[in-house]
């Protein structure tokens, strides 16, 4: 595992590029960032408040779950977010030009009430997108031209992490403080039905996920300071740790040649690291 970068403000929701580059939302930085292969950074969109999770759209727009913004503190050199920050309105989903770095908000409500604090976002191959709400225990299920979002689950605790599995049939969501991670049968509407227990580890927090080519659900594990990797059945097969302890590890995307890189935020330290992958990779829908 190598340091691609440091320097960002607790990173989150990378996005593995085509030309070598990865994406990643600065929850703190309040800014959607480019990072090259070599290290440097430049920031693509100055977002505001706290983007959380970002995935790329059909349109090549970059859509950004924005949970509208945290406060921070320092620990023993770890920078973490400990509370809704004092102006947060709530959550919206954001679109972001990456060319002009335009950006507008697509979604503020669902049903007539405010978004809670939004986390990760996956799009499936219909073109439609899932979306995670932290704050309302909820996932919405939206169309990227902001004609259309649902609630298609609502009883969920603390959920965080997200993503479907490679023939799109199943979706995955972890709970950060529970330990469980359940799964779900999407329908061809996008409905989510059946939902079952995959796995669960008391005492254990949660982040962001990515499923890999080989139906394998990555889950960053806070308490292990690195990937959990569970079997499509939720058996865990292993775990991978960063070379620096972090209790806040987020997230996890995949890229490189023939998709074996996985990316890896390092969020309370500010870093992105690159590691060889144990399995496949699994390329994202509308991925460039």
């Amino acid at each position: 595992m190598q340091q691609v970068t440091d320097g960002l403000r607790f990173p989150e929701g990378p996005i593995a590029m085509d030309d070598g580059s990865v994406l990643v939302v600065e929850i703190e930085g309040g800014a959607l960032t480019r990072v090259t292969p070599d290290g440097q950074r430049s920031v693509v969109a100055e977002c505001g408040g706290g983007p959380n999770g970002a995935a790329v759209g059909p349109d090549g727009s970059v859509y950004v779950a924005n949970d509208g913004g945290l406060d921070f503190m320092t620990e023993d050199g770890i920078r973490f977010p400990y509370a809704l920050g004092a102006d947060n309105p709530g959550g919206h989903v954001q679109r972001v030009d990456l060319h002009t770095g335009a950006f507008e908000d697509v979604y503020t409500h669902v049903d007539g009430e405010r978004l809670g604090s939004l986390n990760d976002v996956v799009f499936d191959r219909h073109g439609w997108f899932y979306v995670v709400d932290t704050g309302r225990g909820a996932i919405h299920y939206a169309h990227p031209d902001g004609s259309s979002i649902r609630t298609v689950d609502d009883s969920l605790e603390f959920p965080n992490g997200m993503g479907l599995s490679p023939d799109g049939r199943r979706l995955y969501a972890s709970e950060t403080y529970s330990g469980r991670v359940f799964a779900w049968d999407v329908a061809d509407t996008g409905d989510l039905r059946h939902r079952v227990l995959l796995h669960t580890a008391e005492g254990h927090r949660w982040d962001g996920l990515a499923v890999d080519g080989a139906g394998n659900v990555c889950i960053s594990n806070q308490e292990r300071s690195g990937i959990s990797i569970l079997a499509p059945d939720g058996v865990l097969r292993e775990e991978v740790t960063v070379p620096l302890h972090d209790p806040y590890v987020t997230n996890i995307c995949f890229g490189g040649p023939a998709m074996r890189t996985a990316f890896i935020t390092s969020s309370g330290r500010g870093l992105l690291y690159a590691a060889a992958w144990p399995y496949p990779g699994l390329r994202l829908h509308f991925s460039r």
